[in-house]
């Protein structure tokens, strides 16, 4: 009897992919051909797509059995649906992809090599990106200032494009964790990976399902999980704050009683000083908040399913 060959998982989240889906399913099965050394499976998991996405994914599901999909009841977010596909993957090694090209799925074979070499993790880092300067320059600036501020060093530039294996996906699995921030779970885990510098290309058709809402819940993520500096900067500038309105009050009683009659105090100081402080206490009431959002999302999501699935295929 021959040698087992290893399994390889390639995971896909889609939501309104249209299309992408079948020329990203192409692209895969090609470099798998040449690949012989490996066995694969290709999981999508459809997030309630309101385009014909789900009909491609059962067209192209019918013809090949190497294709497996999932398909939820409703659109469960762009962490928990991802990250249920990656448990039902089967593989020795998962690899996860977005379904828009924009992670380069000619980077298999130098993941798949890197592992071989005894690497538990191999991730993509983008050197530069092809979208817009200002939205590269953003999201690099935000990596250096979460890195600067967590408790330990982050992954820096890297959106969960790259090759985990089984030992590593059983961990995060063990955790239990409904959001979890994969920037901060690899380095915490400690174990061996290997980074590949990559420049991220256009996205291929379509335009991008993340807002600046889900952009924003992804670094929030990343704060409350990996720092607890937000928090104590939140007292120490109370306490800044405190002493100074108490020198400048001090100061304003002092002048009014050397020239009682020339000074007048006026509302403007009063206003502005009241704006300031109720930004402030907003700000930092916003912060708290996240902090007791993510406390309350762990003990709601301890029982409860990641997605519901109406459909699965090839399964």
């Amino acid at each position: 009897m021959g040698e087992r060959k290893k399994f390889i998982s390639i995971v896909t989240a889609c939501y309104n992919e249209e299309g992408n889906i079948a020329q990203l399913y192409l692209s895969i099965k090609d470099i798998f051909k040449n690949l012989p050394a490996y066995d694969y499976e290709h999981v999508f998991i459809d997030n309630d797509s309101k385009d014909r996405s789900r009909q491609i994914l059962r067209e192209i599901a019918s013809k090949d059995q190497n294709v497996k999909v999932i398909f939820n009841t409703r659109n469960f977010g762009h962490i928990r649906s991802p990250l249920h596909a990656i448990y039902q993957a089967k593989g020795d090694a998962i690899i996860s992809i977005v379904a828009d090209f924009q992670d380069p799925p000619e980077m298999i074979p130098a993941f798949l090599e890197k592992w071989e070499e005894g690497n538990k993790i191999v991730i993509g880092i983008k050197k530069k990106s092809q979208e817009g300067f200002l939205m590269f320059s953003l999201r690099k600036a935000f990596y250096s200032i979460l890195n600067k501020f967590s408790d330990i060093e982050l992954v820096k530039n890297f959106t969960g494009f790259g090759l985990y294996d089984r030992s590593f996906i059983e961990i995060v699995k063990e955790i239990n964790d409904p959001y979890p921030y994969f920037r901060g779970l690899i380095p915490e885990f400690g174990m061996q990976r290997f980074e590949i510098e990559y420049v991220q290309p256009k996205r291929h058709r379509g335009t991008s399902n993340q807002s600046f809402i889900t952009l924003y819940d992804i670094a929030m993520l990343g704060f409350v999980n990996y720092s607890k500096i937000p928090l104590r900067m939140a007292s120490f500038v109370g306490f800044s704050i405190a002493i100074l309105s108490f020198l400048i009050a001090l100061g304003y009683l002092i002048y009014k009683l050397l020239f009682w009659q020339e000074f007048n105090l006026g509302l403007a100081p009063l206003v502005i000083g009241l704006f300031f402080f109720s930004s402030v206490q907003l700000i930092f009431i916003g912060i708290i908040g996240e902090y007791v959002g993510s406390i309350l999302t762990q003990i709601q999501h301890t029982k409860r399913p990641l997605v519901i699935e109406k459909e699965r295929l090839n399964f």
